[in-house]
């Protein structure tokens, strides 16, 4: 310590200032030590948690506290620090006030239990909660259930304690529901947890774990205000701490899950417009349990859920997981949450974009450290002016409903995208379809010659080319990491062939050397993986560093990270619109609505022209 803070790099009374008071600077030292292996609290304003792990994947991988690491090796290592940066701050906060009910409220603790060393963990939590409270655990094995009530029997704190061997099926949800959902609507609240870690790097990784446990179970300080606050507040439904801050941007996206959450749009009505949602990131969280009683209430059997082994995303439990916040507001309650770097409580959704501020000039300084940069097209050079993707179609369907070949503009909507799915099916989902294709299948559809099937097709891409416009700051970007020698690689799953797209590029005012893979000429596309698998191979045969930046969570993140690249994710226009408050104005729906269309469309994209905050 003596160390740290010669350097004034652990400012006692900073810290203390900034999480809260210990008996001495020792004590707090000691908390900084502890907490930094998994949250991003700083030790002063001279030091910062965050930006040295990210840095140093390395050092977060080994779970030691970056200070100490700075210290012991780091400086002599000639490994980079940073004053501390707040990401993202609380706009409001919930202060909790002493009150004589909530220590009187009935809890239930719900713990799924698939590692055996997870009983230790636990039993150090409930030894230490503030209230007695009820325990239902979901054991994987008979060994750990006899080691559960062996020493969960003993805790003063624990006044009922109901075990269960479950198989691995459901995860963490499904045990819950089968064998506890219904017993635990008796409770005023219920907080639901289970043994979670990544084994990798040679080493267990439990910081994801330890993070949510710190701040929904084992810190007593925490815990008791959050129940306070729940005591007080009878509109509080949810709670769980921000998301954990070394996981992805966008991993509070719909990603690829909204597809599954079609049973709960239509038995609870829950409204899933929005891509990015509040949802408890890894399954942990305290609830009423009357803000999710349809969900408790529904009878499972194990069958209800899908087998193992299950995708990393991309599953009914998945979407189960991000639907929740919204069934608890839907029954008219709120979610709340705590932000452990600004230690407080809050009820700011916006953290969800903490990570989409990014000025020019700092985007620029994070990508001139690579050789190759590869850009998406669509909604991350360019935009469209009244940003539906499916506006071009529409207007070709209004000239040919005043011509009587179709009914409705919409009906030609529905002809066009069902002549290129025919033509996918047809080619049984393997590589790519374009534009050509399309209007050759459209053409037998409506009974029409070819020439006059082309002639749409150029009437389709002059209407698009017309809306197209340049996002203007990463046009600029572009052109100034090229000037620095870096190798552009435009990247698009599009239907428009090579021709069409760089008559695009040149109306946006790409005049950089770059090269071009379309999904349509390569057969193979970005969003099942074939085009990053073709793409790793060619940055390991130039052994150069490379990035990707795109707006796609799945397509452009996901499944671009899964192959090995470093991947930047964007906000597009819609996505932009809803991170800086708006309604949305585009509803999922089947039909387009014109005047929607016009009226916000040119507003979006103009919101949306750069696609982080900070322009």
């Amino acid at each position: 310590m003596t160390l740290s803070v010669s350097n004034n790099l652990f400012d006692a009374t900073w810290y203390q200032e900034h999480y809260g008071a210990f008996p001495n600077d020792f004590e707090a030292f000691k908390d900084y030590l502890y907490k930094s292996t998994f949250a991003n609290v700083n030790p002063s304003s001279g030091f910062d948690t965050e930006h040295y792990l990210r840095n140093n994947l390395d050092i977060y991988l080994q779970g030691v506290s970056p200070l100490l690491h700075y210290f012991n090796y780091g400086r002599k290592e000639n490994r980079q620090i940073a004053p501390a940066t707040v990401r993202w701050q609380p706009k409001s906060q919930l202060i909790a006030k002493d009150n004589v009910d909530w220590q009187l409220q009935n809890i239930a603790i719900c713990l799924h239990i698939f590692y055996d060393d997870f009983v230790d963990k636990f039993a150090d939590c409930l030894k230490s909660f503030p209230i007695d409270v009820d325990v239902f655990v979901a054991a994987a094995s008979q060994e750990i259930k006899e080691k559960v009530e062996e020493q969960y029997a003993q805790l003063l704190t624990v006044k009922k304690l109901k075990v269960a061997i479950v198989p691995n099926r459901g995860r963490n949800f499904g045990p819950m529901l089968v064998e506890f959902g219904k017993e635990l609507l008796n409770y005023d609240l219920l907080c639901h947890l289970h043994s979670k870690k990544s084994l990798y790097s040679g080493r267990e990784q439990t910081q994801w774990f330890d993070y949510l446990n710190q701040y929904l179970f084992k810190d007593r300080h925490v815990v008791a205000c959050m129940l306070r606050l729940f005591a007080e507040h009878k509109n509080l439904g949810m709670y769980y701490p921000t998301s954990f801050w070394m996981m992805p941007s966008w991993v509070n996206h719909w990603t690829c899950n909204k597809p599954f959450a079609k049973s709960f749009i239509e038995d609870w009505g829950i409204d899933v417009s929005d891509n990015f949602l509040n949802y408890p990131v890894g399954g942990m969280f305290w609830v009423r349990p009357e803000a999710i009683k349809q969900l408790l209430e529904t009878n499972y059997d194990y069958d209800s859920f899908p087998e193992e082994p299950l995708p990393n995303d991309g599953s009914w439990l998945h979407a189960l997981e991000r639907a929740l916040g919204l069934l608890v507001e839907k029954n008219n309650y709120e979610q709340f949450f705590y932000h452990p770097q600004a230690a407080k409580f809050t009820q700011d959704k916006s953290y969800i974009f903490a990570n989409y501020y990014k000025p020019p000039t700092q985007l620029i300084t994070e990508l001139q450290g690579f050789e190759v940069i590869s850009f998406d097209i669509f909604d991350t050079i360019l935009r469209r002016k009244y940003t539906e993707p499916d506006f071009a179609k529409f207007q070709v369907g209004e000239v040919l409903t005043e011509q009587s070949i179709v009914a409705t503009p919409q009906a030609f909507v529905d002809f066009r995208n069902r002549a290129e799915h025919e033509i996918r099916v047809q080619k049984k989902f393997i590589g790519d379809v374009n534009i050509i294709e399309i209007y050759h299948r459209l053409g037998q559809l409506l009974g029409c010659d070819e020439e006059q099937a082309m002639s749409w097709l150029e009437l389709e891409f002059s209407f698009d080319l017309n809306s197209i416009l340049p996002k203007d700051e990463m046009v600029q970007v572009l052109h100034h990491l090229s000037d620095l020698g870096k190798e552009i690689w435009l990247v698009s799953d599009s239907y428009y062939t090579s021709s069409q797209i760089r008559t695009m590029l040149r109306k946006i005012g790409i005049s950089a050397p770059y090269s071009l893979f379309l999904s349509c000429e390569q057969q193979l596309r970005k969003d099942n993986g074939t085009m990053w698998k073709m793409l790793s191979e060619k940055v390991n045969f130039l052994r150069a560093k490379c990035i990707h930046i795109g707006d796609n969570v799945r397509a452009d993140a996901q499944l671009c990270g899964d192959y090995g690249f470093t991947n930047m994710h964007i906000l597009n226009p819609v996505d932009k619109w809803q991170a800086s408050g708006l309604k949305p104005k585009f509803k999922d729906s089947s039909e387009m609505d014109k005047t929607n269309i016009l009226k916000w469309g040119p507003l979006m994209s103009n919101l949306g022209r750069y696609p982080f905050f900070g322009e």
